[in-house]
């Protein structure tokens, strides 16, 4: 039998092939396969350090080894001897860059001044790139890179958070997404003092760092006419782009940035890293195109999740009614910007207390300046709060769950505005159900299973439902095919087919017959790939465009000779199979295809686009969120000090869900990695070299398979048209936050034993050591 038209679509993306598979009547929320899956698992989909060209060089980056001081003499005439090298960069010969801090400030920019790659002699932290040795080949690059030798003067340095707690600071300067804490409420001090039932605890959580699979890289490929086409692990490439430019000096129509698949980022990728002016300007010294991939070793020389101390102190009284809340937290930051989380202000909009008080400082260290990663500030913020509130249910003797219950917030009292939704119960509701929470006894150590101890926590997550600005192009043509594009990036989240899917139930296309282009820079504008906003915003621009098109094609069929849908409106048409229908009650419902529909009228294709903007009047009338529950299982051997996760069961409000099986990849991700959190990464620092210590996947450690066990996903049903006209929150941080907690709250349950300290190694069990 014959394919129709419409039975295939491939999209081609930088010689990838980008194909779905076949479905006639796509739905919303549908558990549709990856549109992009062919490609990635042919090996079709090209990661960046796979875009080559002829004559193509290689780059590798000499890291320094003092925490802070200046480059006193580079020498590097070995290196230039090596055969094949064709050149080493330093401060001392880069290409010209702007000086002007202003001129490197990116996107996600915190206040401050920006670190510059070989900008000048100055050492401001450990690892930090001193050269870029170039080379006809990798291996010829990565032998010269050890044969540089520089001479430093040092300086003084200072690395340790916890040593340095007494000289921290307000935030200074503006960072997009913080919001400082809230002003205090009533008197927390007075009403903690006289409470009958009081906690009062530190929390600490160490630096984690990003290690996606992917290794962060960057390939700049020199046309023929010295346009560069900059290839970048990036979750923009707007954002790239507008740093190559503003940094170099260079005009729009002189670089493009395309990053067509990205293997994971989860913030790392939000602010383009410094190999990306490093291969820029290389290839402008050599005048060849270069390939820049920084060693697993060097993903550990850039933003990290900051160290952060908190205290929390919660009083109550016996019926488990909240009299008193305080959360303080002291973060690190940098020498020269401040970076900002939202930490603290989590437990005033999670739970109804009349007595609050948040506190927010900096502690500058000798570091890289930190960087999101997947739920910033949450991710510590609420662990500290959750665990806190466990800790006061014990006190109390009262079900965790039923505290929570006790002060649930009806409204944001932070804000003093409602929830535009809030599902929370239902997620409290439905996960205890699941997870068999009525059979828990209240006891710690009360449940055994052999060897080890079991045990049952949960906590509450929470994280913010956003949405930005979005421009998308949609062009449908007489084969039937729909083409969206717009420079929004798919870090493996699932962009590429939640936007197919949201084209092709809109237009009732099948989702063969629908492409999503993304990842180039000089596509329609989309905002940084992250947050959990992207469906939200890029998702509600495809819809709106696509209602263009529908509004488009109604006054084709209305200007036909005697047309049948003369009368029609927008709401009483249906678009479906790939046609224009005009139900008709009691009789044939009246149909053309839309493909005969613009042959008819002489046109081979439509094109629109849509510029989203967010309803700001309406929107900031509320608080805006995303919530969930989660249930956990943990069996731990206390003689090893070993703590599996058995089970966990996560229960998410995020509005509706889109593309049903990539939202429940990214929970079942999320959860992984709060497994992480709890138990298994942590970068160890020498203080005394200033350094981090266990920069390789042998020492750091993260969770392997055989450390995941069930991970059961619930979406609570949640409608919510103030964040997006898609009812669409998203799911790329709430996942997260809560598990670590949990874990925390089960291991308590399990052995009776309080930790605070992340992440729970098998030492601090033995030891039974909170700190």
């Amino acid at each position: 039998m014959n394919e129709s038209p419409l039975s295939r679509v491939q999209a081609t993306v930088d010689g990838t092939s980008v194909s779905s598979q076949p479905i006639a009547r796509p739905q919303i929320g549908a558990p549709v396969l990856r549109v992009d899956a062919l490609a990635k698992v042919t090996g079709q989909a090209r990661y960046i350090a796979e875009h080559s060209a002829p004559g193509m060089a290689f780059g590798v980056v000499v890291s320094g080894t003092v925490a802070r001081g200046r480059i006193a003499h580079i020498d590097t005439a070995a290196a230039l001897a090596v055969p094949g090298v064709l050149a080493v960069m330093t401060h001392e010969n880069r290409p010209t860059m702007r000086s002007m801090r202003v001129f490197h400030k990116d996107m996600d920019s915190p206040g401050g001044k920006p670190f510059r790659p070989l900008h000048d002699e100055r050492i401001y932290y450990s690892g930090q790139p001193v050269a870029l040795v170039i080379a006809e080949t990798f291996e010829q690059a990565r032998y010269a890179a050890r044969l540089v030798e520089i001479a430093y003067d040092s300086e003084a340095h200072e690395t340790c958070l916890l040593d340095k707690l007494g000289e921290a600071h307000a935030p200074k300067g503006f960072k997009a997404g913080f919001s400082p804490p809230p002003d205090a409420r009533g008197d927390a001090d007075a009403a903690f003092e006289a409470a009958a039932f009081q906690v009062d605890a530190e929390y600490y959580a160490g630096v984690q760092h990003h290690n996606p699979m992917e290794m962060h890289a960057t390939v700049t490929l020199i046309g023929d006419d010295g346009h560069l086409t900059v290839y970048d692990k990036t979750q923009s490439s707007e954002n790239s782009a507008l740093l190559i430019r503003h940094a170099l000096g260079l005009s729009t129509d002189e670089v493009t940035v395309r990053n067509p698949f990205i293997g994971g980022a989860f913030g790392s990728g939000l602010r383009p890293q410094y190999q990306t002016l490093l291969c820029v300007m290389g290839a402008q010294l050599t005048q060849r195109s270069l390939q820049l991939v920084l060693t697993r070793q060097q993903m550990f020389s850039f933003g990290h999740r900051p160290e952060t101390w908190q205290r929390v102190k919660l009083a109550a009284d016996a019926d488990g009614r909240l009299r008193a809340l305080v959360h303080v937290a002291i973060a690190e930051t940098s020498r020269v910007e401040d970076y900002v989380e939202v930490t603290v202000n989590w437990s005033g909009q999670l739970y109804a207390c009349e007595n609050v008080r948040f506190k927010y400082r900096l502690v500058a260290l000798d570091q890289y300046t930190p960087l999101d990663m997947r739920a910033p500030g949450a991710a510590h913020g609420v662990h500290a709060i959750e665990v806190a509130m466990d800790e006061l249910s014990y006190q109390l003797g009262m079900d965790p769950l039923a505290l929570r219950l006790k002060n649930y917030a009806e409204r944001d009292a932070n804000a003093d505005k409602p929830f535009s939704s809030k599902e929370l119960r239902a997620c409290y509701e439905q996960g205890a159900a699941r997870f068999g929470w009525e059979r828990r006894a209240m006891q710690p150590r009360s449940m055994r299973e052999g060897r080890e101890l079991v045990g049952w926590g949960m906590a509450t997550g929470v994280w913010d439902a956003m949405q930005a600005y979005a421009n998308v192009r949609a062009v449908l043509h007489a084969d039937g095919s729909l083409v969206l594009s717009s420079a929004t990036s798919d870090i493996g989240t699932g962009t590429y087919t939640a936007m197919s899917l949201i084209g092709a139930a809109s237009l009732g296309l099948p989702l063969e017959a629908v492409t999503f282009v993304l990842g180039d820079s000089s596509l329609p504008t989309a905002p940084l790939e992250g947050g959990s906003w992207t469906v939200s915003s890029v998702g509600s621009a495809v819809d709106a465009a696509c209602e263009k098109l529908k509004k488009s094609l109604l006054k084709l069929a209305q200007a036909m000779d005697d047309s049948p849908f003369e009368c029609a409106t927008l709401a009483e048409v249906v678009f479906e199979s790939g046609h224009l229908v005009y139900p008709f009650e009691g009789g044939e419902d009246h149909r053309i295809g839309l493909g005969d529909l613009m042959r008819a009228a002489g046109q081979n294709q439509i094109e629109v686009k849509h510029l989203l903007l967010p309803n700001l009047l309406k929107q900031r009338s509320y608080t805006r969120a995303t919530h969930s529950a989660v249930f956990v299982e943990v069996k731990v051997d206390e003689e090893l000090g070993i703590v599996r996760v058995t089970r966990v069961v996560s229960a998410v409000a995020a509005g509706r869900i889109i593309s049903a099986k990539t939202a429940r990849s990214q929970i079942v991700g999320s959860v992984v990695w709060g497994i992480g959190q709890a138990l298994h990464e942590d970068t160890k620092a020498d203080h005394g070299l200033g350094r981090f210590m266990n920069h390789n996947l042998s020492e750091y450690h993260i969770p392997v398979n055989a450390d995941i066990h069930a991970i059961d996903v619930i979406f609570v049903d949640e409608d919510d048209r103030v964040v997006s006209r898609l009812s669409a929150k998203g799911v790329g941080e709430i996942g997260l936050v809560g598990v670590a907690a949990a874990v925390c709250n089960a291991i308590f349950h399990a052995t009776g034993t309080r930790l605070r300290s992340l992440p729970y190694t098998p030492d601090k069990v033995m030891r039974h050591d909170p700190m």
